[in-house]
């Protein structure tokens, strides 16, 4: 299976990306390649388990726009909640849609990584 199929059976809009990208499929691969390290530099859990929520909210809001960028739906949708919580002083509910989407990100940046 190719990258772009996979990472739609992962709930990506690869093809909102893939416009965003004027249909080139390789340029929208090496930016992909780019997202595991961004997410392991963000590190938002190690930010929770410090309760140092302002770090927080500053990757996830980071981590919201890269995402976004590059259509990896359920990443966004989830760091774009994540910001809005931490914003509003929840950072309880927060950390619980937090956990609930790291294995989703773990598998697509697997996904990202055996591909690339």
């Amino acid at each position: 299976m190719d990258l772009i199929a996979e990472l739609e059976g992962l709930g990506v809009n690869t093809s909102e990306a893939l416009s965003r990208f004027m249909n080139n499929k390789a340029l929208y691969v090496r930016m992909l390649g780019k997202f595991p390290a961004a997410a392991r530099e963000a590190d938002v859990s190690s930010h929770f388990k410090a309760k140092d929520y302002d770090t927080a909210v500053a990757s996830a809001h980071t981590l919201k726009g890269v995402t976004g960028n590059l259509s990896l739906t359920p990443l966004y949708a989830a760091y774009t909640d994540i910001v809005a919580l931490l914003r509003g002083g929840q950072p309880e509910k927060a950390e619980a849609i937090l956990e609930e989407i790291l294995p989703t990100e773990e598998k697509i940046i697997a996904c990202i990584e055996k591909n690339s």
